[in-house]
């Protein structure tokens, strides 16, 4: 039971998943910066936005709200981000343990902040938090489908083996799926998938800071917003990962190889920025569409390719 504890609050869970994702998110906003001929925030500055939340700022309750609902929320969404980076960071480190999950139970667990952050916009009593939460369900309904088809094209790549563990090990007895046809595929899709669910440009309707002034989180205010933030920052890390053991082969945490390891997540976080900043918000109708048929059609097509060893 201790050693389980310690998986979820110090390593590699909680406090690892915070403090590399915090780092991630420096990288994120630097990157952007750069790409904007800005110089960018120093190392420490998504530490600092989150202590000043939790340890500063003021915890508004919206007067016509739900109070319990509305600060309960996020920490719900935090328990499932929280799950959902031990589950996928213990074989990625090659840690051995009953405490497992397979793809199916990460898909769901990843779900979970996407629809705290939908409760909380509900309960907050403000329309245009409504208005992000009416988006961010119909994002969910589009995205969701096609992430889960690019792990079903994972599962038949693997040979019908769900658990996260065995992929990894498939692939490193053999060739990563990425370097197939299919795999590229997959991959393409599973870059979107990421993009809409951390709510990036041009997936971040939900938000819409010109539009919605923050949209589903406009009510939210001090240590709510930090563990927000906290949970956004875990998102950054564990998608990425998600994507380089399904696709990439895990991570090989032996000499060189580590810093292989972090290139291949730094690499991802990239190509996620650079989307974020060469692309202009779409609409929600028009997401949809790209989702429900665009990508669709290109995992169906990989998963296609992968049955024939394609």
């Amino acid at each position: 039971m201790a050693a389980y504890l310690f998986y979820f609050l110090v390593f590699p869970g909680l406090l690892f998943a915070a403090v590399t994702g915090g780092v991630l998110s420096w990288f994120d906003r630097k990157i952007t910066a750069r790409v904007q001929f800005r110089k960018g925030p120093p190392l420490l500055q998504p530490f600092y936005d989150f202590f000043k939340l939790l340890l500063v700022k003021e915890t508004i309750i919206p007067k016509n709200g739900s109070p319990v609902t509305f600060l309960l929320a996020p920490v719900f969404g935090l328990f499932g981000a929280t799950t959902a980076a031990v589950f996928i960071l213990l074989p990625l480190f090659n840690i051995t343990t009953g405490f497992r999950g397979d793809l199916l139970v990460i898909f769901y667990l990843l779900t979970i902040p996407s629809f705290s952050w939908i409760l909380g916009a509900v309960a907050s009593g403000n329309p245009l938090a409504a208005v992000g939460g009416s988006r961010e369900m119909k994002l969910i309904l589009s995205y969701e489908l096609t992430f889960l088809l690019v792990i079903a094209g994972v599962i038949a790549k693997s040979g019908q083996s769900f658990d996260l563990y065995s992929i990894i090990q498939i692939q490193k007895d053999g060739a990563p799926f990425i370097g197939s046809i299919s795999g590229v595929l997959l991959f393409i899709a599973g870059i979107f998938c990421i993009q809409a669910k951390l709510g990036l440009v041009p997936f971040d309707m939900a938000e819409a800071e010109t539009e919605l002034a923050e949209g589903s989180f406009i009510e939210y205010s001090g240590p709510p917003y930090a563990i927000i933030k906290l949970t956004k920052y875990i998102m950054l890390l564990i998608l990425p990962c998600l994507i380089a053991a399904m696709l990439m082969k895990g991570f090989n945490l032996t000499g060189i190889n580590i810093l292989w390891a972090v290139l291949k997540v730094a690499g991802i976080v990239l190509l996620l920025t650079l989307i974020r900043n060469t692309n202009p918000r779409i609409r929600i109708k028009q997401a949809i569409s790209f989702f429900m048929i665009w990508m669709n059609l290109i995992v169906v097509t990989a998963i296609v390719l992968a049955f024939f060893g394609l």
